[in-house]
């Protein structure tokens, strides 16, 4: 990794070489840095160092031209008198031309200069710096330094230059903060030399370093500079992985890593690689370390790497090597492989085994039955090796001195072969032959085969020996029955000493009569056959019948060669019977025995010897002698009277070695290779242990060897001496008995050749293995706190100490074994093996557990008899506990989440116990809201957890991440609960019952949604009243779908995407609505209309306007549809045009927050334009809006029908006085519109209702000025509770007329209450209280856009307070009301009605409604026409030069004297102005707020001066509301709010001046005599009854009766006269309900109590007159009280009062929330009547009892 060094740039130039240590001087200094200034090339700065005082030094200061013109300059010499150069003069360079300019330096003391030498050019100056400093100690070195990344306790490191920069050698010394450090860490730098130091980063914790080194330098004052060292160390991670396939046998625990070599071949070398990946960014260093090795541990595996580095996210590749050794081991071995610091250590596991050759014979006998002397027979002997190992086998005979030979007694079998071997038969005598010969096989035990065969002569006739006869001979040979001849034992059995079993041999009969089994043959143990032979061992496993003494003889060194000492052989008869030794004889062979036949009696020994006639000198010789020895009697078959009895011979074998080699003669050198093992094979002590030895010839001569058994008496080889031939190999087997766990040495000298200089000694080791088992811990093992009935499971690991496989057992106390439990329990430990076993800890009671468990360890041994075992204990404590779960917040509310969307959270469990948990989770919901609970309970669970089952350590907590993804818009509330998994309940069932509450969450499903809370229009629509702008737009139904849940449907595409490929796309919402845009000329301004879109929810909204275009998806020229339909063609031109417009299209809306969103239509084109629209809201609705608009010409009469159907206000059936309604016509075009309604359907609804009319059309006819709305006034009087339904044609005069259906719903007031019919008027969709919304150029807003009076009774009036605010900061505001229609002039009053509005002010206007005549709903526009002042100063100015011009010109003309001396022809006038003529230009009735006017031709405006038009005005719409009572319905409906309003005016007379009471007059012919009466007649009848009924309603007892009254249950007689005067027709409408009012008066009461007190006959005159006073003047009061005028007044009074308040509040002079003062005044004797009827609470001053009203208010 490279270094990056931060701070001073490096010169390539000067570091060539970057060396640790390096110091060298700099070949050449830095270049001057040079500058371009307006083409003139000079360095910036010019230095001089080294100087001397006294001494001048010139500096060259070279100017060049770089620019492609001449250049032109001139200088200013340097301001100092140190530097000073020639004469300024000026200067001119041709393109590349230079100039030197000399600059000369005089210092006059030892300081530092600094000066400058000016040049001026005509673009501007330019100077160079001239400095002169004195030597210094600097050093220059980076300031920063990034050292590569780093592991842990491995190091890194970098270079960096240091540069002596100055004049001066310089020393310095760095000191460094750890885990860096410098070298060299010091030295001395000569001026300009450069040192490279190297840094070196060792960290030892895992942490991004940022230190400073400091370097000190300098000589007598130390200067100091630091460079930042950079650097970041980090923890490796390396893993071991092996590749190929797994071991089977690895046991689950720590070592999971495991290299399997499998089965090896002994002596072979495998070899497999294992890769330590590094997992981490950092490059990791680690060793390789074995396990500590036992004394005599094999190495049989083998690493040559003890460490390495892994680079970082690489790998490095081990290389590990098995070599077994001994056939049949499993071996074992461990590496680790540890990270630096030993911060990581990671096991890896090695496994193998050894296998070696298996060799078999097919046969374990050769038979050659019998053949005369002199012959020879030849028979096979197959040798297989089954395994693919090759063998080493060796047939222990010398095949040129016996009597059998074999063609190949040695060689090697190759793996997987078979050898058939050639036997041949040669008897030398005629005697039977049997000798047992052992086959040795490397590796392999040996295997035993007999030979035997009969030899007959012509006077000899041995008995044949037959195979049969070799198993009675072993059956009787244990019986201790061989030791007697077959004469003896013939003898026996006829005597009946000797008995036959049923296998033919022979027993004893007393051991029949004992009734003991009789002993049998088994096959011994081979290897213990071949060692217990009574010569190489002490021990036999049968008594030697004949011995030979000794077996084997070295003759030594036989020179000359006709001196050889004979050896003398003992043969030992230990029979009880003659027998026969005779000795094979072997032509050519240089030893030889005498004699070769001898008898030797019973128990008797006989001398033999042994001659070496040697032939040659230095030579080796070696040979076997072969003899037999059998029974005399058996040399013919005659002297045999049982078979039972015949005996086999007894083979006697002698090995002779001898040489003949000279004194001075060095004998041959043995050419061998010797196969030896290292150490015995492990057994335990007290055992025999056996090896094999492969010693190989691959020399041209012969080898002789022997082994001094004498020097390690310890150790049995078997051949001790012998031969080998050339190419042959002779295989040794070894044995040793180890007594005890002690590590024996053995050194085994081989001697070849006979030579003591060719002695090889063999080192062995050998050691008794004993049951050595490591339990882990010490024999501890300690479990965690458990809960009751659950369990807990450990990895304990025991390992096998010894080179022997052992079987263990783990026993555990009956009464323990419910509670602790261990797998496995037995099992198999290969040597050095650990198993990692899995302990089973299940408490049953809170209490703290000792428990004790035994492990018994053995040899693995066939043996049935049990072998000897050590016992281990194991000692586990552990503890038993209860503990609870806990959530760390019992209510968790997640809030509002978007249904169908996911929310996640994580919920903390807490387990305050000492022991672990293992847990269930479940979930119970449940759903509430407006909803059926029927169909939500079978909705699937809407909360999903991460994992519903787990485990909390003790006193720690667990996270569980739960999502939740609501389904409904509703409120979900989850409870979680949960129970402890034990053994005997698993799953969530069977804990049912014990269920314990967790936790409960909370969500609440929304849709994100919004709603529209105002819009406005502007433009060609600034006419159009906001509650018809939101008809046209149905805005009611678009909100009211908006707070309904979407549709599936809806939900296809979440978001905004395009998904459609035609150009009409798909629908998928059921909702299609109108965005009627009304209909304008053409030509005139677009229409505009403001909406404003507020999220009322909980979410953020994202919301979009999708044109078609906007949906669908770009695709290739070639995949466009070439035919386009009408439809789309139409909506192609639309969007091509852009005649619809949204801006913006698309949003996003936080809770709460308002956003307003301008919809344009252009009228550029005649017609009507449709454009689908789709207001999509991203995971919600998404709505299909028709766009529509209407584009007319500018002649045309258009009245804009929005739909062809109406719906009048639900009527109650029997109301007295219906309410008149209004049907609205908006006038779209330029010209005013003449109306006429058609009533002939209206006069047949009125007849098929017996005259009643039910429909009444109040203005069949009317004018509808350009660009406003007209009204239709209607009454709808049903007659019964259904639907009426009419078609009424409504023409207009010069334009299209429309159909329009009126439909009208009577309902019956019993059944639904009035009030809330009559209320959905008033609804607070319909009335938008919103003034946010703000056109362009508006600069007043008013602080409501619509009030509502609700429900008033008639003769009353109501007042509403609306602000006017100035919203411009600079401008003033002029305002002006105006009330469209008559009927609205006489009922609303607006005060002021004009004004000025000043900057930031606002001013109060109160609105009062006086509904007088029949009932009414009353759903009217107020225009508040906005003015800036500014523009109508201007205006006004404007249009008084325009009137003076008009003046002048009219008194201005113009005479011509040109042609007055010609002769008179006509003339026609010529005119010459100096000014254009005034003339009002006629311009078209164009729509209200049309900003565009016709412009006149440039010829035409040359001409004419038009006169000025005045401003346009901002139109602010205020919606006034309410719905007028008459009095008897307002008493029906609404008695409780009786006391709210003042009559302030008499009660209206239906019969004067009233068409609609005439009518019903003659309907009434009781009502004639009433009008006959004249009008003064009348008028006196109607003021008696409203004085009559006004003292009712103002007296609280009447009231209080009637209410009583009606309270009480109706008699039963009163029904017939209620029935009698409906039948007369004089049923009284009495209102169903009167409420009292209160009291005026108060006083009343207390004033007659007083007359009554003062009416004592014991007062004077005095008194008397003053009490009739007091009468007189509470009679007046009383009648002043009822006049209606003084009345009128005290409303008048208070109403003027409140509203001065509420003017100063507005202006601040009052604080109404101000804490009241009480001021006590001095009672005052006499008392203005007015103070009498002041009411309570009143803010008036008793001096001015009647407070001046404001002038704005004065006329209401």
């Amino acid at each position: 990794m490279l270094a990056q060094v931060h701070g001073e740039p490096q010169n390539s130039d000067s570091f060539r070489k970057m060396h640790c240590g390096c110091v060298r001087k700099l070949s050449a200094r830095k270049a001057k840095k040079k500058g371009v200034f307006w083409g003139i090339e000079v360095a910036e700065t010019l230095r001089w160092h080294g100087w001397e005082l006294g001494k001048e030094m010139i500096k060259h200061l070279i100017l060049k031209n770089v620019h492609e013109k001449t250049q032109k300059l001139s200088y200013r010499c340097p301001s100092t008198r140190f530097f000073f150069t020639v004469f300024p003069q000026p200067i001119t360079l041709s393109p590349g031309m230079s100039l030197t300019l000399p600059i000369v330096f005089r210092p006059t003391e030892k300081r530092e200069y600094e000066d400058s030498i000016c040049f001026k050019k005509a673009e501007g100056e330019f100077s160079v710096t001239l400095r002169a400093t004195l030597p210094h100690t600097c050093l220059s070195f980076p300031a920063a330094v990034q050292l590569p990344i780093c592991a842990v306790h491995n190091v890194t490191e970098t270079t960096f230059p240091v540069r002596n920069v100055s004049d001066l050698a310089t020393v310095f010394a760095w000191e460094t903060p750890s885990p860096f450090y410098m070298i060299p860490d010091r030295g001395v730098l000569d001026p300009g030399a450069e040192c490279m130091v190297k840094v070196v980063f060792q960290p030892k914790v895992a942490v991004v370093y940022d230190v400073a080194a400091t370097c000190w330098f300098g000589g007598e004052e130390k200067q100091m500079r630091t460079i930042q060292l950079k650097a970041l160390a980090k923890y490796p991670y390396l893993r071991v992985s092996v590749t190929g396939e797994e071991y089977e046998g690895v046991q689950p625990g720590k070592f999971r890593d495991v290299l399997c070599f499998g089965s090896v071949p002994v002596g072979k070398t495998v070899e497999k690689s294992v890769e330590i990946f590094n997992m981490s960014v950092v490059d990791a260093p680690c060793r390789i370390e074995r396990a500590e090795d036992p004394l005599l541990r094999d190495h049989v595996f083998s690493c040559d790497v003890s460490h390495g580095v892994v680079p970082a996210k690489g790998k490095l590749v081990l290389c590990i090597r098995f070599q077994p050794q001994t056939v049949g081991e499993h071996s074992t071995d461990y590496f680790t492989v540890i990270s630096a610091g030993c911060l990581l250590q990671t096991v890896l596991k090695v496994v193998g085994s050894c296998k070696g050759p298996l060799v078999s014979l097919h046969q374990y006998f050769v038979d050659f039955d019998w053949i005369n002397l002199g012959e020879s027979l030849t028979q096979t002997l197959k040798i297989s090796n089954t395994s693919d190992v090759p063998a080493y086998y060796q047939f222990d005979i010398d095949g040129r001195g016996s009597v059998f030979s074999l063609d190949r007694p040695c060689g090697v079998l190759e793996g997987a072969t078979t050898l058939a071997l050639k036997v041949t038969f040669r008897p030398t005598h005629p005697i039977s032959y049997h000798r047992r010969v052992v086959c040795l096989v490397h590796h392999q035990e040996p295997m035993y085969v007999d030979f035997f065969g009969t030899c007959h002569s012509d006077t000899a006739k041995p008995a044949i020996l037959q195979a049969r006869h070799l198993s009675w001979y072993r059956t009787n040979m244990v019986r201790g029955l061989t030791f007697y001849p077959p004469d003896i034992l013939s003898v026996m059995l006829k005597d009946g000493k000797l008995q036959m079993d049923e296998k033919g041999a022979l027993v004893l009969p007393l051991e029949i009569a004992q009734d003991k089994p009789p002993k049998e043959y088994f096959e011994a143990n081979s290897m213990t056959e071949y060692f217990y032979d009574g010569v190489s061992s002490d021990l036999v496993l049968f008594p030697p019948h004949v011995s030979v003494s000794p077996r084997e003889y070295d003759f030594g060194c036989c020179v000359p060669l006709h001196k050889a000492e004979p050896l003398l052989l003992c043969v030992t008869n230990h029979t009880k019977g003659n027998i026969t030794v005779t000795w094979t004889s072997s032509h050519g062979s240089a030893f030889r025995v005498i004699p070769e036949i001898c008898d030797i009696p019973p128990l008797k020994s006989s001398a033999f010897h042994v001659l070496f006639q040697p032939t040659q000198l230095n030579s080796l010789y070696g040979a076997e002698l072969e003899g037999f020895a059998l029974y005399k009697v058996l040399r013919h078959y005659s002297n045999i009277e049982e078979d039972a009895t015949i005996c086999p011979s007894w083979c006697l074998t002698v090995r002779l070695r001898a040489h003949t080699y000279e004194a001075e003669r060095e004998h041959f050198i043995p050419q061998y290779i010797l196969d030896a093992p290292k150490a015995f094979p492990p057994v335990a002590p007290n055992t025999d242990t056996y090896c094999s030895m492969l010693l190989l010839n691959t020399g041209t001569s012969l080898i002789t060897f022997g082994v001094n058994q004498a020097a390690c008496p310890s150790v049995l080889v078997k051949p001790c001496s012998g031969h080998i031939i050339p190419g042959g190999h002779q295989i040794f087997f070894l044995s040793t008995h180890p007594v005890n766990t002690v590590l024996q040495q053995h050194v085994l000298p081989l001697q070849l050749n006979s030579y003591p200089g060719y002695t090889k000694e063999i080192a062995l080791q050998s050691c008794g293995e004993s049951l050595l088992l490591l339990l882990e811990g010490d024999g501890n093992l300690y479990f965690k706190p458990v809960y009751i009935g659950t369990s807990s499971t450990r990895m304990y690991t025991i390992k096998n100490c010894t080179r022997l496989p052992m079987v263990f057992t783990w026993k555990i106390h009956q009464s323990d074994s419910k509670i602790l439990s261990v797998s496995p329990t037995a099992g198999i430990l290969q040597p050095y093996e650990a198993m990692a076993q899995a302990w089973t800890f299940t408490p049953d009671k809170e209490t703290k557990y000792l428990l004790r468990a035994m492990v018994f360890v053995r040899r693995k041994s066939s043996d049935p008899v049990s072998p000897r075992s050590v016992r281990y204990a194991l000692r586990i404590v552990g503890e038993g506990a209860l503990a609870t779960i806990r959530a760390q917040k019992e209510h968790l509310d997640l809030g509002n989440v978007l249904v169908g969307d996911l929310q996640s959270c994580s919920i903390v469990l807490l387990n305050d116990g000492i022991c672990s948990l293992k847990y269930i989770l479940s979930v119970e919901q449940l759903i509430t809201g407006p909803c059926d609970p029927e169909e939500v309970c079978s909705d699937p669970l809407a909360l999903e957890l991460e994992r519903s089952r787990g485990t909390i350590p003790a006193r720690s907590k667990a996270f569980v991440r739960i999502t939740v993804r609501p389904a409904r818009r509703l409120h979900y509330t989850w409870s979680i609960k949960y129970a402890i998994c034990t053994l005997t309940a698993t799953d969530l069932e069977s804990r049912k019952e014990e269920q314990q509450h967790l936790c409960c969450i909370l969500a609440t499903g929304v849709y994100p949604t919004f709603c529209i809370t105002d819009a406005c229009s502007a433009g060609s629509a600034s006419g159009i009243s906001k509650l018809h702008l939101w008809r046209l737009f149905s805005l009611d139904t678009l909100n009211e779908y908006l707070e309904r849940d979407p549709t599936p449907s809806e939900l296809t595409y979440r978001v905004p995407t395009r998904h459609s490929t035609s150009l009409i796309p798909p629908v998928y919402t059921p909702l299609l609505l109108d965005f009627n845009f009304a209909a304008a000329p053409i030509g005139s301004e677009p229409t505009l209309v403001m909406l404003l879109l507020a999220n009322k929810g909980v979410v953020p909204v994202e919301w979009a306007f999708l044109f078609p275009s906007d949906q669908k998806m770009d695709m290739e020229h070639w995949a466009e549809d070439a035919e386009f339909s009408p439809h789309e063609l139409h909506q192609m031109r639309i969007q091509d045009n852009q005649l619809f417009s949204v801006s913006p299209k698309s949003g996003k809306l936080l809770p709460g927050q308002e956003e307003s969103v301008q919809l344009t239509h252009r009228h550029d084109f005649i017609g009507t334009d449709h454009l689908p629209v789709l207001l999509k809201v991203s995971y919600g609705h998404e709505i299909l809006l028709n766009f529509s608009g209407v584009t007319v010409e500018q002649d045309q009469r258009y009245v804009h029908f929005a739909s062809t159907k109406h719906l009048f206000t639900p009527i109650a059936i029997g109301t007295s006085h219906p309410p008149t309604q209004i049907y609205e016509l908006y006038n779209g075009g330029s010209m005013p519109v003449i109306f006429e309604v058609q009533l002939d359907n209206v006069v047949r609804i009125q007849e098929e209702n017996f005259q009643h009319p039910v429909f009444v059309c109040l203005t069949p006819r009317g004018e509808i000025p350009p660009g406003t709305t007209g009204h239709i006034e209607w009454i709808f009087s049903p007659l019964e509770a259904r639907t009426y339904l009419v078609d009424i044609p409504i023409h207009i005069l010069g334009g299209e007329s429309a159909l329009i259906t009126f439909q009208g719903v009577g309902y019956d007031p019993n059944t639904i209450g009035e009030t809330a019919t009559s209320s959905e008027v008033l609804s607070p969709s319909v009335f938008p209280g919103s003034t946010k919304l703000t056109v362009a150029g508006q600069a007043a807003t008013l602080s409501h856009n619509r009030i509502c009076f609700g429900n008033i009774p008639d003769c009353t009036k109501a007042s509403q307070l609306v602000f006017l605010n100035n919203i411009s900061k600079s401008k003033a505001v002029v305002f002006a009301w105006r009330i469209s229609t008559c009927k609205d002039r006489r009922v609303l009053h607006i005060a002021p009605q004009s004004g000025v509005v000043q900057p930031g002010e606002s001013i109060p206007c109160f609105i009062t409604l006086q509904p007088s005549g029949s009932a009414s709903f009353y759903n009217t526009e107020l225009v508040c026409e906005i003015y800036t002042q500014e523009s109508l100063v201007q205006y006004e100015r404007d249009l008084q030069e325009w009137e003076k011009e008009k003046e002048r010109q009219a008194v201005e003309f113009t005479i011509t004297e040109k042609d007055l001396g010609m002769k008179k022809k006509p003339k026609s006038p010529a005119w010459v102005s100096t000014l254009p003529p005034i003339k009002n230009h006629p311009m078209p009735n164009l729509p209200a707020g049309h900003f565009q006017r016709r412009l006149l031709s440039d010829k035409e405006a040359s001409r004419v001066w038009v006169k000025p038009e005045p401003p346009k005005p901002i139109l602010l719409h205020l919606g006034v509301t309410a719905r007028s009572y008459s009095i008897e319905d307002f008493f029906g409906n609404f008695t409780s709010e009786i006391p709210k309003y003042f009559f302030n005016q008499p009660l209206e007379n239906k019969f004067v001046n009233g068409s609609r009471g005439r009518d019903r007059m003659d309907m009434d012919p009781k009502w004639l005599s009433l009008a006959a009466a004249s009008k003064q007649e009348l008028q006196i009848v109607t003021d008696i009854l409203t004085g009559v009924i006004r003292g009712l309603l103002q007296n609280t007892q009447f009231l209080d009766a009637v209410r009583k009254s009606l309270n009480e249950p109706i008699p039963y007689f009163s029904q017939f006269r209620c029935a009698e005067l409906r039948d007369r027709g004089w049923c009284s409408m009495v209102p169903s309900r009167v409420s009292a009012s209160p009291d005026l008066y108060p006083e009343k009461d207390g004033e007659r109590k007083e007359m009554r007190q003062e009416s004592s006959p014991n007062y004077d005159l005095l008194e008397s007159s003053e009490i009739l006073h007091h009468e007189q003047l509470r009679e007046q009061k009383e009648m002043m009280s009822r006049q209606l005028a003084f009345g009128n007044l005290v409303e008048l009074v208070l109403e003027n009062t409140l509203q001065n308040i509420l003017i100063e509040a507005s202006r601040g002079e009052v604080v109404l929330t101000a804490r009241p003062r009480v001021i006590a005044l001095p009672p005052s004797p006499s008392r203005s009547w007015i103070v009498a009827y002041q009411c309570q609470g009143c803010l008036c001053k008793r001096g001015n009892p009647l407070p001046k009203p404001l002038p704005l208010l004065g006329s209401s």
